[in-house]
């Protein structure tokens, strides 16, 4: 970042016969040289742009100085880089670079966005008009929704065969008096309850909720929209359903089987599932006293709840002996026998739902959990700020990292070896200089990646 100048200098400890000396007068220099590859990102996909038409603005536009654009813009790669909060932006907006990023006309002379600034944009209600005083700019959360599924479908140019739409909720801990604010017993903490749907790494869905409901609330109106959206399109496309235990529910299953959605969901034990597999749990654990190794056998039958399960359901059960004890499972689906054998169902295919947990680690990482302000309504709109964060960090990954050694990396990992890179810009009136650190370790990556982002169609 750029810093003003001063003259002081500073003395530290002599490296052997001589002296250190530091000053201030580096000029314009900034830590995000490697956020010119998530500007060649956006250039591919045009998500920050697309999320800004996602906004009215009701400001006169004599009086504008940063535009939706360039706020949306300022936000996104703000958390991308890794600044959580709007204070930072104080500093932040007389970085160059990120003006670059944000496209500034004037790089050099126009500053970017305060806090105040952007702490308008997300505070506007959803019945702001062009009377209301200051907070003018209303997002409509509702386009920023179909927003991810369109970024989704437009980076498969052919339909698959099938998708897996993976759900789950987190805990989102909360420290104030925010709307919505519960106590959840299991978490043992106050928090938001946020509902997440991915596809592989692929964000579709990002629902912040109160935390006073069940897991699987909202769940079947969520998948109701992303799946009618995503047949417009693919109308062939097969479609299953992964969660955990959480979204086992009557409601769910009743409306995938006529919808012609299939389902792989955790199912919670009990005595009667259990007594199931009885023979089996004994067969695991006299394996286990025999050989001292985790024994685990499978079996699979039909079964019905007595009064919530409206028809009976293929089970598939584990019935597993470790060190600890016995280590019952079950999953209900709607996948047949020929399809899917019971193994194979449950180590293959549903155990591959544990692949979200590290989507889940990630938007934390992009501080989706930064849910501090007072009202729901501009928490959720901090909670899309994140997603789209991660969206351009997941196709960086996904259009520029395949193939090398990043290609699984995290979006932390990705943020601390390819953007935070030491950088000096000259500004001129034709150019913009980018003289990036000579010590930058890799130098190799960074070209890889920028010939395959180069080689893909612009779209802004």
């Amino acid at each position: 970042m750029s810093t003003e100048c001063n003259q002081f200098i500073f003395g530290f400890h002599p490296l052997k016969h001589r002296e250190i000396r530091a000053q201030f007068d580096g000029g314009a220099i900034t830590t995000e040289g490697g956020g010119l590859l998530l500007r060649e990102v956006e250039k591919r996909i045009g998500i920050v742009r697309l999320l800004a038409a996602c906004f009215r603005d009701y400001r006169d536009p004599d009086r504008i100085e940063h535009t939706v654009e360039e706020l949306v813009a300022q936000r996104v790669y703000g958390l991308a880089l890794g600044y959580e909060d709007l204070n930072d932006h104080e500093e932040l907006r007389k970085d160059p670079l990120l003006a670059v990023l944000v496209e500034k006309s004037d790089p050099a002379e126009e500053l970017l966005a305060g806090k105040s600034t952007l702490n308008r944009l997300e505070l506007t209600s959803a019945t702001a008009s062009a009377k209301t005083r200051y907070k003018k700019i209303v997002a409509d959360h509702a386009a920023v929704d179909r927003l991810f599924v369109d970024i989704f479908l437009a980076a498969h140019p052919q339909a698959p065969q099938q998708i897996i739409l993976d759900l789950d909720a987190t805990d989102d801990p909360l420290h104030g008096n925010q709307e919505g604010r519960f106590f959840h017993g299991y978490y043992g903490h106050y928090c938001y309850l946020p509902l997440y749907i991915f596809c592989g790494e692929f964000l579709l869905g990002a629902r912040l909720r109160p935390s006073n409901i069940d897991a699987s609330a909202g769940s079947v109106q969520e998948l109701q929209r992303i799946v009618k959206q995503i047949r417009a399109v693919w109308p062939q496309v097969r479609i299953l359903v992964r969660g955990d235990s959480g979204f086992c529910r009557e409601e769910l299953m009743a409306w995938c089987e006529p919808e012609g959605l299939d389902y792989v969901l955790g199912l919670a034990k009990n005595e009667r599932l259990k007594a199931q597999i009885k023979k089996e749990l004994q067969k695991a654990a006299h394996q286990y006293q025999e050989t001292r190794r985790a024994a685990r056998f499978f079996k699979e039958f039909y079964y019905q709840t007595r009064k919530s399960w409206s028809e009976r359901r293929r089970v598939v059960a584990k019935a597993e002996h470790l060190e600890k004890g016995e280590n019952p499972r079950f999953v209900v689906t709607s996948l047949t026998a020929a399809e899917w054998p019971a193994p194979a169902l449950y180590e293959q295919l549903y155990c591959a739902r544990g692949d979200m947990e590290n989507r889940l680690k990630e938007q934390l990482m992009l501080f989706a959990d930064r849910t501090s302000t007072a009202y729901l309504r501009s928490n959720q709109l901090r909670l899309y700020f994140s997603s789209v964060a991660y969206v351009l960090l997941q196709m960086l990954r996904h259009l520029g990292l395949q193939g090398t050694e990043l290609a699984k990396a995290q979006c932390a990992t990705i943020r601390l070896k390819v953007l935070k890179m030491g950088a000096l810009v000259r500004i001129s009136v034709r150019k913009v200089w980018v003289s990036l650190a000579g010590g930058y370790p890799y130098v190799a990556l960074f070209h890889q990646v920028y010939e395959k982002l180069c080689a893909l169609p612009l779209r802004c």
